[in-house]
């Protein structure tokens, strides 16, 4: 049996604007606020992985960044990298950090992402579709990234007969959880309703402005840790029981179906490693850069019968109060999409529940859940099963 691996602490940013600090900066103060919540040294982390540094904002990369960060705290970790997988790049670092651990290469691994968006209105519209789409076959055609999405929407309605509703009540979903939570960027606004988010402004047809996601910056901290040093840390520890990833393609042309692109193959990996089912899956945190993909990573994560995502969000059961809550922190719908670091955001909720640190918005029922984060065009995939059993 593999040694037992852990999530012992996690801190997360308010998402937000902060023109006064450049990507690296950011990083700094996702430590900063890590080390001040939770009572450990430097000298407790003996592995740092982090993501490069200043990618969105348009500039220049450090892809060097987790030696300036461990140069800064004083450290000599046994273990460090900088990667990059887009949004699965921290579900990848606590897979890395996990085999690191089981193979005696550290004792904990502290993981960090810290992330600018650049404002669409300036640019950064242009800026992130080239980043995405292929030089010669996509991005002279004038490939926009809510209209990528938006195939993946029109393929479901054409499948299944989901309609912009059902798409719609994922925001209104997200927005129930985000009045939860005084982290998120929607928090103290109104409710969603399904006619409020067909009301906003259209975007790319289905979508219009509550289905997609709030471009805003922040940064959070993961700390990996084996099970000596997680029961240390944490009085209840997210026990990372399973884990799993697939890498689809690179450029969206590319998928062979874009209602099975990577994300079920993960998942499947994931739930044998863990020995359970979708079945036993308390809860979801998923990647949601649009309304889209929770409705549809439910079904290929086995959470609902193919073709049944619309009904699932429609039905209430993934609110406050339902049978099967999903993204309990308000999502990047509505908790806001940290740029680089946003797939940081559901693996820090996914924790905390487990943990039983989720404020007003803690569930009763948070023994096991599953985590799911992708990058790029829904090209790679990341999924994480956190529990309460060891």
């Amino acid at each position: 049996m593999a040694a037992a691996v852990a999530i012992a602490a996690v801190s997360e940013m308010k998402p937000g604007r902060y023109p006064e600090q450049d990507g690296y900066a950011l990083y700094v103060e996702v430590v900063r606020q890590f080390l001040a919540e939770w009572r450990i040294r430097p000298a407790d982390i003996d592995g740092v992985l982090a993501c490069p540094a200043g990618m969105a904002g348009g500039g220049s990369a450090d892809i060097f960044v987790h030696e300036q960060l461990y140069e800064e705290l004083g450290l000599h970790p046994r273990y460090g990298d900088t990667m990059n997988a887009g949004g699965a790049t921290y579900g990848y670092m606590v897979q890395r950090a996990a085999a690191a651990i089981r193979q005696g290469l550290a004792d904990s691994v502290l993981c960090i992402g810290a992330g600018k968006f650049p404002k669409v209105g300036t640019g950064g519209a242009e800026l992130m579709a080239r980043m995405v789409s292929h030089e010669a076959f996509e991005f002279p055609y004038g490939t926009f990234i809510p209209a990528i999405y938006a195939q993946v929407a029109t393929r479901h309605m054409h499948e299944f007969g989901t309609t912009a509703e059902h798409f719609a009540e994922v925001a209104v979903s997200s927005r129930a959880w985000a009045l939860r939570n005084p982290q998120a960027a929607t928090y103290g606004t109104e409710p969603l309703t399904v006619a409020k988010v067909r009301a906003s402004r259209p975007i790319a047809t289905p979508f219009h402005l509550y289905d997609c996601s709030i471009p805003l910056e922040g940064g959070a901290a993961v700390l990996v840790a084996s099970e000596r040093v997680a029961k240390r840390i944490a009085q209840q520890p997210a026990w990372l029981l399973g884990m799993g990833e697939y890498h689809s393609h690179r450029n969206i042309h590319q998928a062979a179906d874009l209602l099975d692109i990577g994300c079920g193959k993960a998942g499947r990996i994931a739930y044998e490693r863990a020995g359970l089912t979708p079945g036993d899956m308390q809860f979801a945190q998923i990647y949601d850069a649009f309304s889209v993909n929770p409705l549809v990573f439910a079904e290929e994560l086995g959470l609902c019968p193919r073709g049944q995502g619309g009904a699932l969000f429609a039905s209430g059961a993934t609110r406050p109060g339902g049978d099967l809550p999903i993204n309990t922190y308000g999502g990047l719908l509505s908790f806001g999409h940290t740029g680089d670091s946003s797939g940081m955001s559901m693996i820090v909720e996914g924790a905390r529940q487990v943990m039983g640190i989720a404020g007003e918005r803690q569930l009763t029922r948070a023994d096991v859940g599953v985590v799911h984060s992708y990058g790029g065009m829904m090209s790679e995939h990341s999924t994480l099963i956190l529990g309460r059993q060891s």
